[in-house]
């Protein structure tokens, strides 16, 4: 007894080392990782699993196969958003339907704006299986159209891009991932630069320009790659929510809170068609307006009760009695200056 239990002591410890070395090769090889063939291969087989197991509790799927099915041209976006708001009477008040319709109408919407030819995916599984980074599994594959290094987006922005397909489903690497680098663009200034995922902390972007003028509430959108891969140009990244200062070098490095919530993604959209034309800042949310300052009026009262604002006009009379008429006492002493 004592030999079999040092025995599967042993197998354990064998197992684990072997793990570590698979995801040391993995991690080492990068795209063309050697285990890259196995990942495929798990997504073939485990792929249709998770897709009928998201498919059997999810009431919305059809209206997201409907997105998915429409093809990837521009001109079909009326026609989804009439199926969405078709899909909104069905669904009535459930709260959580509501929460993904409303989803559903944010991601038409940024397709719509940037002209991005888009398929809809559900995320049916998180952190996928065949690896330890921050990833996603969708539901839509090879059989959808869709393709490894295609741009992934939601209804706030930019969510990751896919690296791993299957015949059914895919996995996308989050934009938060460490291993995850996008080229940027920030509004108006066409500053460059680059940014990289730090898993839950904000992004690090390090701008080309190490004098380049950035401060917080600045947003930045992608640049966009060579004939639309892996990114297309205009999809929201984030906004800045601190700056460090360059200290001499070269580059300098700042701090943007992502638009799209990693943790809380549910219906996205892969972009199989880049736009003719970059969108630049046409797709990022409108900026809140600031609230008006209220105007404060000063106002005196002058001895027969007159109201006079501060341009020496009277507006009224506490007595009651017409503007300009004489007080009870007949007095006309000098205006009392009183804030009202």
């Amino acid at each position: 007894m004592e030999g079999v239990r040092l025995t599967r002591w042993l197998l354990l410890v064998l197992l684990i080392a072997i793990a570590f070395a698979l995801i040391t090769v993995d991690i080492r090889g990068g795209e063309e990782s050697p285990v890259d063939g196995a990942r495929q291969a798990a997504a073939t087989a485990f792929g249709p699993v998770e897709k009928g197991v998201a498919a059997a509790v999810d009431p919305v799927g059809n209206a997201i196969g409907a997105i998915r099915a429409s093809g990837a041209r521009h001109d079909r976006i009326a026609v989804l958003e009439q199926q969405n708001a078709a899909l909104k009477a069905k669904l009535g008040s459930d709260d959580r339907n509501r929460n993904r319709v409303s989803e559903l109408d944010k991601l038409l919407k940024k397709s719509s704006a940037g002209q991005y030819g888009i398929k809809a995916a559900e995320v049916i599984a998180i952190g996928a299986a065949q690896g330890f980074s921050w990833t996603v599994t969708i539901d839509a594959g090879s059989d959808d159209g869709i393709k490894r290094d295609m741009t992934v987006i939601n209804g706030d922005g930019l969510v990751g891009r896919v690296t791993t397909v299957g015949p059914d489903t895919a996995t996308v690497l989050l934009a938060n991932d460490p291993d995850f680098t996008v080229g940027t663009r920030m509004e108006k200034t066409d500053e460059l630069g680059f940014a990289t995922g730090q898993g839950d902390r904000p992004l690090s972007v390090q701008f080309l320009n190490g004098k380049a003028k950035v401060k917080k509430g600045d947003r930045l959108v992608t640049f966009g790659s060579s004939k639309g891969k892996p990114f297309v140009p205009g999809v929201p990244v984030g906004e800045v929510v601190r700056v460090d200062p360059s200290g001499g070098d070269l580059t300098r490095t700042v701090y943007v809170r992502p638009y799209a919530a990693f943790s809380k993604l549910d219906i996205v959209g892969i972009v199989v068609q880049a736009p003719r034309e970059d969108p630049r800042d046409m797709v990022l949310p409108k900026k809140a307006e600031k609230p008006k300052p209220t105007p404060t009026v000063t106002v005196t009262i002058s001895p027969n009760g007159d109201i006079v604002d501060t341009n020496g006009k009277v507006v009224g009379n506490v007595n009651g009695t017409p503007s300009g008429s004489p007080s009870p006492t007949g007095s006309t002493g000098n205006a009392v200056n009183e804030q009202r």
